[in-house]
């Protein structure tokens, strides 16, 4: 397959010095793989941290810059970042408030996480854990013990990096970030393949004509297999399917995703037949957010994230936010 790399194995750097030339708002140790806001640690604010394996741009270094993360941690592709690269983050960005690790629920992600945490308290650092696991395609996968973590881990990121960023002692920043987690549920679908650089072609096989109901961020197999679907079928699916767990008793924020091959054109038009779902089940929609955010490398689909929120959510979703990936009210 053509890919637009030199070798695999330099294909993570080669993203980072990318990234250090695009935004100069951020510090980009391409060494050690951790990717800052310029302007960090800041006196006094809790810091939020996150990371995990490469090949889910932009998600998580496109996603540091005031109001959001302090320092995201790119492991290798679909590889758990290791310790260190936590440790060093999270003694960047400390400002004397604490850290709040963002982890998605994959077992490298997890065991990682924990081990840096425990490392970074020994130097002196306060850190907070919040596990995000909201797929609820399965109860467990591949690489997860329980639900996977997914595209709630852009809520969870935006909403309280807002909460740190006004000032919210760590303890509220956590329990804000759960808050979140807990009002969050997604749905993927493939339709095609992801192929990793290393491996040059799919890694795992779809025939022709048929997609993946409840597939993972990283391939994982879903619920099940069927011929190929519309938009409004597929609408339909994902939507009741997110609806029948959340249960959602306040107004939701939707996030329709793109795994990385699919164009804006569908995605919009997708969106159109979610929105419709929605206004069937007498789910009130506030805020919409389309694209590629959470992405699996090239593979064509999809995936649909509701979070409920209250007043104090939303404000927090609507503050300001800089980064490269996400940016309004500044």
């Amino acid at each position: 397959m053509n890919k637009l790399i030199n070798v695999p194995e330099s294909v993570v750097a080669d993203a980072l010095r990318g990234i250090a030339a695009a935004h100069p708002a951020l510090t980009v140790d391409v060494e050690n793989r951790v990717v800052l806001r310029r302007d960090a640690p800041v006196a006094g604010r809790a810091a939020l941290v996150s990371g995990g394996g490469s090949g889910h741009e932009p998600l998580h270094a496109g996603f540091v810059g005031p109001g959001m993360l302090s320092a995201a941690c790119p492991g290798e592709v679909f590889t758990s970042p290791v310790p260190d690269q936590l440790v060093r983050a999270a003694a960047a960005v400390d400002g004397g408030a604490g850290v709040l690790f963002v982890v998605k629920n994959y077992t490298g992600d997890v065991l990682n996480f924990d081990m840096a945490a425990e490392l970074a308290e020994d130097e002196g650092v306060s850190v907070a854990k919040v596990l995000v696991d909201d797929d609820v395609a399965v109860t467990d996968s591949l690489y997860t013990a329980g639900r996977r973590g997914t595209g709630a881990t852009l809520f969870v990121e935006k909403i309280a990096g807002a909460a740190a960023a006004e000032g919210a002692p760590l303890e509220r920043v956590e329990a804000i970030a759960r808050r979140v987690n807990a009002g969050a549920r997604s749905f993927g679908v493939a339709l095609s393949a992801c192929s990793t650089p290393a491996k040059g072609g799919p890694t795992f096989e779809l025939p022709p004509g048929e997609l993946e109901l409840g597939v993972g961020i990283h391939g994982e197999p879903g619920r099940e297999r069927r011929a190929m679907m519309t938009a409004r079928e597929i609408a339909d699916y994902a939507v009741h399917v997110v609806l029948d767990d959340l249960r959602p008793t306040s107004p939701v924020l939707l996030l329709v995703n793109g795994m990385g091959a699919t164009p804006l054109l569908e995605l919009y038009g997708f969106n159109a037949e979610v929105h419709r779902v929605l206004a069937e089940r007498g789910v009130p929609v506030v805020r919409t957010l389309v694209g590629n955010y959470v992405t699996s490398l090239d593979m064509a689909g999809c995936s649909v994230t509701l979070c409920q929120v209250d007043e104090e959510l939303l404000r927090l979703w609507d503050a300001p936010v800089n980064t490269p990936a996400l940016r309004w009210g500044c």
